[in-house]
């Protein structure tokens, strides 16, 4: 098992597949013009299932695929399958703009579950958000899955002026359609410009939704990310991931590993640990990784703290989100 200092078991890997990504979302992505890692920093196909196959060696039960946009590399079909056939759940997030060229691929490997980030419902403001004309493709793509009987929750980055007026609309969303939404609280990464006053808490979502809805929480389990609520009458739901205004590290099981091979143990991390030069090196890589997961912070990297109003964005040592992989 790989355990950290606080005894906190990590059987969760989320894999990014690349940095690259054809959205432009602003709070993801720095700038328009960005310098993606040539393909040879990236982990290759047999180096991904070679690692993996190390860390559910270790006991990991769970595989999140994610990016930049995952599908955007032109062997991810080759690594969705080869990673298939490890004893894991496997899963995947998306932008949702090319999944149906990759449904058969999903459906074949398996995989019940897919998460799409989309952040509005309208077309203007998606191409505003995303910097690109793709909503329509991203709708289909969902009723896509739907279809195909799998499970798509939708995660929803809430902010300040600029969706949150939508809340109540993904809500309605779910009356008639089994989708799951996910708002998630803004978070600070390299050069995304959070400010603490963009910031959409948890019990102010919960103060939206129920002015115009009836919910009940649902019973979670230690490694939730997302406090979950039903809709009595709805066939989807709706979770918040409260990670600026009440962190849920204490059940945290969830390592990540970038597409250039550099291990986190933490979102929020300063520290990394390489594997894919080790590894491309013959060298050992097990005590990397529980080295890693040992000196885990007890909280939030160990960088901030949940007095959002206190948090210096540009004191905080990360990455930018799309080269962390989510």
């Amino acid at each position: 098992m790989i355990i950290d200092n606080y005894n906190r078991v990590h059987d969760y890997l989320r894999i990014s597949l690349t940095d690259n990504c054809n959205l432009r979302c602003f709070y993801c992505m720095p700038d328009e013009e960005y310098n993606f890692s040539p393909p040879s920093r990236l982990m290759q196909p047999q180096e991904i299932i070679s690692l993996a196959s190390l860390f559910v060696a270790e006991g990991v039960k769970k595989i999140r695929l994610t990016g930049g946009e995952p599908f955007v590399r032109k062997d991810a079909a080759k690594i969705i399958t080869g990673l298939s056939q490890l004893p894991v759940e496997l899963s995947i997030t998306t932008n949702g703009t090319r999944l149906h060229d990759f449904i058969d691929v999903l459906v074949d490997a398996g995989i019940k579950s897919v998460n799409v980030s989309l952040d509005t419902l309208d077309p203007d403001k998606f191409t505003l958000i995303t910097r690109r004309d793709l909503f329509a493709q991203v709708q289909q793509n969902i009723e896509l899955l739907l279809s195909r009987g799998l499970e798509v929750k939708i995660n929803v980055v809430v902010m300040k002026e600029l969706n949150d007026m939508e809340i109540n609309g993904f809500i309605e969303w779910t009356k008639h359609v089994p989708v799951h939404i996910r708002f998630i609280e803004f978070m600070p990464f390299s050069g995304n410009r959070w400010t603490s006053n963009k910031v959409v808490s948890a019990a102010e979502i919960l103060g939206i939704v129920g002015a115009a809805f009836d919910f009940m929480p649902l019973t979670g389990s230690l490694h939730d990310t997302a406090k979950k609520y039903a809709l009595p009458g709805h066939q989807g739901d709706f979770a918040i991931i409260s990670t600026m205004t009440a962190p849920f590290c204490g059940g945290c099981n969830r390592m990540r590993l970038t597409a250039d091979g550099k291990l986190k143990n933490c979102l929020f991390s300063s520290a990394e640990t390489d594997l894919l030069g080790p590894l491309r090196a013959g060298a050992e890589i097990l005590p990397l990784i529980h080295q890693n997961i040992r000196s885990k912070a007890k909280e939030l990297g160990g960088q901030f703290t949940t007095a959002i109003q206190q948090i210096e964005a540009l004191n905080i040592e990360n990455r930018s989100m799309i080269t962390i992989g989510g």
